[in-house]
């Protein structure tokens, strides 16, 4: 296997800075599991959360005696346990992805990879979902299976790097099969280019009907983005394989960027309303800067 340091996914001056980040939620932990997350739950940890009338047959260690000195009355402190925060970690491996260069695909690897970093650096527990899931893919998964702690950075790197495209899949169908199956809180992100006919509104939802926080990561090449095509051109589906010969000239051309934008602003709304955080990525941006500034300004981690 090999060390984090060697990966082709993430520099080692990179993983470094990743490996001091750690998520911001929005909403706290209610993972049954210890971690670095402050939980609703009152336990007795390090961290002070409130005062709460004593009744007897409290613990006496946890009284108040500077405030019974000053009351004259009994209070206990509580405090806010430490709970994990389960990363559930989106990465769209279907045809569409397979494109540019560097592929979309192989900026989700990598985002993919810095995400998995950063959670499992503040000990978080992180489950990764690529779909479509073939027969490898599967395997690696089964093997993988919930990830916790840096020691298991190189463990990630490795499944991640070594992941190929699939066939085709229903964005809406994993996301809402996955939502159904979880039972706790925590944060999702979706690595995709959200280029599924059968949409993504639905699986979204399932999510955020979970009381998740969720951020949708839109990744689109500068071809897709800004295209400069002319001439008569021969356009395959890369999801069906289905053809089409069109004519594409300045007229079909403004149609097409009028559409995209279109699509664009749709899928931004969906996302405000529903209190997603939405991130267009073209595959040529500098990705550690985007990481280490952007994202912070985005205030996904610090």
């Amino acid at each position: 296997m090999s060390h984090p340091k060697t990966s082709s996914l993430i520099s080692p001056s990179l993983l470094r800075r990743l490996e001091q980040l750690s998520f911001l939620c929005r909403k706290r932990a209610r993972s049954s599991h210890k971690g670095e997350r402050k939980s609703l739950a009152r336990g007795q940890s390090v961290e002070f959360a409130d005062h709460r009338n004593y009744v007897p047959g409290d613990d006496l260690r946890y009284l108040d005696w500077n405030l019974f000195g000053r009351l004259d009355r009994l209070f206990l402190k509580t405090y806010e346990e430490e709970r994990e925060l389960p990363l559930h970690l989106f990465l769209d491996g279907s045809r569409s992805m397979d494109f540019g260069e560097p592929s979309k695909f192989r900026v989700a690897q990598k985002i993919a990879a810095a995400m998995g970093v950063v959670a499992l650096s503040g000990y978080d527990r992180l489950l990764l979902n690529v779909f479509p899931e073939n027969q490898e893919s599967a395997l690696h998964r089964h093997a993988l299976g919930q990830l916790r702690g840096k020691s298991s950075i190189p463990t990630l790197l490795e499944h991640l790097s070594h992941l190929t495209i699939g066939e085709g899949s229903s964005l809406n169908q994993v996301l809402q099969q996955e939502a159904q199956r979880c039972k706790t809180q925590g944060t999702v992100i979706i690595l995709s280019d959200f280029m599924d006919a059968r949409g993504y509104e639905k699986g979204l939802k399932a999510w955020c009907g979970k009381g998740m926080e969720v951020h949708a990561f839109m990744i689109l090449s500068p071809e897709e983005l800004e295209p400069t095509l002319r001439g008569d051109l021969r356009l395959v589906d890369c999801e069906d394989g289905t053809s089409r010969e069109v004519t594409f000239g300045r007229h079909r051309l403004k149609a097409y960027k009028a559409t995209l934008q279109r699509y664009l602003e749709q899928i931004t709304s969906f996302c405000q309303r529903h209190g997603i955080g939405f991130h267009l990525v073209p595959t040529n941006t500098d990705l550690e800067s985007w990481l280490m500034a952007d994202l912070r300004k985005a205030m996904l981690w610090q």
